[in-house]
């Protein structure tokens, strides 16, 4: 089974997506659908990728819950930015944080979930330091922005993928 279907779920997800994207339930669509989920796990299993998994579904939970509400927060945050709703000074600043994370996927989802926030950028990661370096475009106090990525995210997928 793990010959022809390595991820089985990602190619469920994959032949789910493909139907929902094509509109259609003909046989074309499904037997396209199905050739792409049986052909990029493949491809996806010769680059070497660790299987993911999590023991912590709770976790994951609540960290897709944090994500959610900060990135609207940051979204409606930003627009008053941009609008000059708030007139005041900004500064836009890097921000160096150590992490003790150091699972690739969970590093992955981390990095995710910095570019999806509205203001913030992950810039760079030094594997052997475990420095992340991120770009604020409103940074006003930089222990905030350390002790919420430490505290909102990194303790989460901590848990999730260690």
């Amino acid at each position: 089974m793990t010959r022809w279907l390595p991820f089985p779920r990602v190619s469920a997800a994959l032949l789910l997506t493909w139907l929902l994207l094509q509109q259609s339930l003909a046989p074309g669509a499904w037997l396209l659908g199905a050739l792409l989920a049986l052909a990029l796990p493949q491809l996806l299993a010769a680059l070497g990728h660790a299987r993911a998994g999590t023991r912590r579904p709770r976790a994951l939970l609540r960290l897709a819950g944090r994500v959610a509400l900060d990135v609207t927060r940051s979204n409606f945050a930003v627009a008053r930015l941009l609008l000059r709703l708030r007139p005041r000074p900004r500064r836009a600043g890097f921000v160096r944080i150590p992490l003790a994370l150091r699972e690739p996927n969970g590093l992955a989802a981390l990095a995710c979930i910095i570019s999806a926030t509205p203001g913030t950028i992950w810039v760079d990661y030094d594997p052997a330091s475990g420095v992340l370096l991120i770009h604020v475009l409103d940074l006003v106090e930089e222990a905030a922005w350390i002790g919420t990525i430490r505290g909102r995210y990194e303790t989460l997928l901590r848990e999730i993928f260690e």
